[in-house]
């Protein structure tokens, strides 16, 4: 089934000021037990996502830490988008070119079957209801939040807990941080269509980059010994900035790997169980440079950037110095 002519050409994200305005999640019904809510039950469900994304990147890091892989399916779309009129995702890694689960070729066509009237960009990650064929939650907010809380009766044995109680308030007040001013900050950047708006964004991540290099020089993680939601948030765009922010969203002020704290934070994280693995820098630079983002009308380009060099993710790090722990890599004690 081809994507549906009712989908429009080109999808505006613009202010009149030429300032990058992301659109909203359509589909937003929360997980949980209560009438009204998305029931929460294995195998009813597939999350498609893809490894360029850092917005579906966080859902399969917590999905990983978790050890939700068998409650909850995976479905991966190409980093490079299909050169169609619309913008859109493609399974073109899969056998034959579609999903083995949803069998379609494109991301659109749940999203479009699902409402018939769908006129926005088809965003990863979304979550599909297998039993009836649906999408039913794209919304990468607060996705997160729901494995870590009402999917709990499914984590592994020990599964660490991202989302302390005792700091959720904390927690959400930093994530909101760290998507207006660094997640979409990079975006904001990148989409800017006015000279104003691209270096209001471009001082306002910088200065918030600064201020988290500060509170990094004094504890390991965000919230101190422990990894959380807001770590795994500020790491896949971290994961993503000297590849492809630096140049392909003109972020071009420091690498990362500039940042004494920062630069040691961000590999801490990668050499952490669930980040370096699901963290595929291929896909990344392929989608930033290679691909259309959310306009169709980019320009083909040819040349994938040859740098930078990948293999210091790996070096050491040094960071379990700053815990009040022994161990090299920790994350927040279970239920």
């Amino acid at each position: 089934m081809a994507p549906s002519e009712q989908q429009s050409k080109t999808v505006t994200e613009l202010n009149k000021d030429g300032s990058f305005n992301r659109q909203r999640n359509r589909f937003t019904t929360p997980f949980g037990n209560q009438p009204g809510e998305l029931p929460v039950e294995a195998g009813r469900y597939r999350l498609v996502w893809s490894a360029a994304c850092p917005w579906a990147h966080r859902s399969v890091i917590v999905r990983k830490v978790l050890g939700l892989e068998d409650a909850i399916s995976l479905g991966t779309v190409s980093p490079m988008r299909p050169r169609l009129q619309h913008v859109d995702w493609e399974f073109s890694l899969d056998k034959e070119g579609m999903d083995p689960i949803l069998g379609i070729r494109y991301l659109s066509e749940i999203y479009l079957k699902t409402d018939p009237n769908y006129s926005g960009r088809p965003t990863v990650p979304v979550m599909v209801d297998i039993t009836k064929d649906q999408a039913v939650n794209n919304d990468y907010f607060k996705l997160t939040n729901y494995f870590e809380t009402v999917w709990a009766p499914f984590h592994k044995r020990n599964a660490p807990d991202l989302y302390p109680e005792h700091l959720r308030d904390e927690i959400d007040a930093l994530n909101e941080i760290i998507f207006h001013e660094v997640n979409n900050g990079v975006y904001k950047c990148g989409f800017a269509h006015s000279q104003d708006a691209y270096e209001q964004a471009y001082d306002m991540l910088f200065a918030r980059l600064d201020q988290l290099e500060e509170c990094l020089s004094k504890q390991r993680f965000l919230f101190g010994d422990f990894i959380t939601d807001s770590d795994v948030r500020l790491y896949t765009t971290l994961a993503r900035f000297d590849a492809a922010y630096y140049t392909a969203f003109r972020t071009n002020r420091n690498l990362i790997r500039e940042f004494d704290h920062l630069w040691g934070y961000a590999r801490d994280l990668y050499q952490t169980t669930g980040f370096g693995e699901t963290t595929d820098f291929d896909a990344i630079k392929r989608h930033y440079h290679l691909s259309i983002t959310i306009s169709p009308d980019k320009q083909e380009v040819n040349i994938l950037p040859k740098g930078p060099d990948l293999s210091v993710w790996d070096s050491q790090q040094n960071r379990y110095k700053l815990s009040n722990h022994e161990e090299k890599f920790l994350i927040h004690a279970g239920k």
